[in-house]
């Protein structure tokens, strides 16, 4: 079967599709034809070397979206033939979903979502598990304000849309054309790039890796929630600082299913690309504009 893989790191020209004996589930795991997998800004870091893993193959990919075809001992409840989603936890692995075929814990699955097709269902494991672990981080009561940074990206709309459906009164700071469309998200207030909102809120979620100025639109004893593991801000002011790490969590991962069948969380694709050209995905990756996920395709 294809896969891509790199081999050493750099550009995008590091991405080479190779042929590699199809993965046989063990105990405990399942198959999935891949039918199509999001391509996320953590698989450029894997490709430039942020995780280490020099000198060994490693595979690209974390979100899947297709159909079981082979089934682990020890499995249960998960038959051939069903349609899943699922997150491929890990930066450093010898392959990932970016292939014709992979292996997950079947812990790690979901029943796909009726409403979309595979390509937009490709685009909810990652981000959809990031975004709303993030929003629960922050501990808020219905009512409080929080502002998310990036929030016209596709964790950061994704939180828009789940910390209104929590209750919150949801500020969202991202380009000066993107107004409409978080508002559309269910952001009541919107606050440009580059500049501050008016008042302090009680919580961010930054999804844009602002830092210490987004820990700066915090009231005093509020909550700041990062996305990227040690990178966030020193706590100050009493303000609680949280960096919180996805896990895949086909529970969770189900529960936003349902919410995209339910049409309350929106899924956007910014572009569908053959697997044989994951290296013009990565370069796609590194330019500005994109409004959605990237998605490789296996047909």
């Amino acid at each position: 079967m294809r896969a891509a893989v790199v081999n050493g790191f750099g550009g995008p020209e590091q991405v080479q599709v190779i042929e590699v004996p199809v993965p046989q589930p063990a105990a405990g795991q399942v198959r999935i034809r891949v039918a199509a997998a999001g391509v996320n800004p953590v698989d450029g870091a894997v490709r430039v070397g942020v995780f280490g893993g020099a000198g060994q193959r490693i595979g690209l990919g974390w979100d899947v979206a297709g159909e079981i075809d082979a089934v682990g001992a020890e499995v249960t409840g998960w038959a051939v033939g069903q349609q899943v989603v699922g997150l491929h936890y890990g930066p450093v692995k010898p392959l990932g979903t970016h292939a014709e075929y992979t292996v997950l814990d079947a812990s790690a699955v979901a029943v796909a979502p009726a409403r979309v097709d595979a390509a937009a269902a490709a685009a909810l494991p990652l981000s959809g598990l990031t975004a709303a672990r993030a929003v629960g981080l922050l501990g808020l009561a219905p009512g409080s304000s929080v502002l998310i940074t990036g929030a016209a990206g596709v964790v950061g709309g994704l939180a828009v849309q789940l910390a209104v459906r929590a209750g919150l009164v949801v500020t969202a700071l991202a380009g000066e054309s993107d107004e409409e469309f978080v508002r559309s998200l269910g952001a009541t207030a919107f606050v440009p790039r580059g500049s501050a909102p008016v008042e302090p809120v009680d919580g961010v979620v930054d999804a844009a890796v602002l830092g210490e100025p987004a820990l700066g639109f915090v009231r005093d004893g509020g909550v700041y929630v990062g996305l990227r593991p040690h990178a966030g801000p020193a706590a100050e002011r009493g303000i609680r600082v949280v960096e919180q790490e996805v896990a895949a969590d086909g529970a969770h991962l189900a529960e936003l299913v349902g919410l995209v069948d339910a049409g309350v969380l929106t899924l956007r694709v910014a572009q569908t690309i053959p697997l044989a050209d994951a290296a013009k995905a990565h370069t796609r990756l590194s330019e500005p504009g994109n409004r959605g996920r990237l998605v490789l395709t296996t047909s």
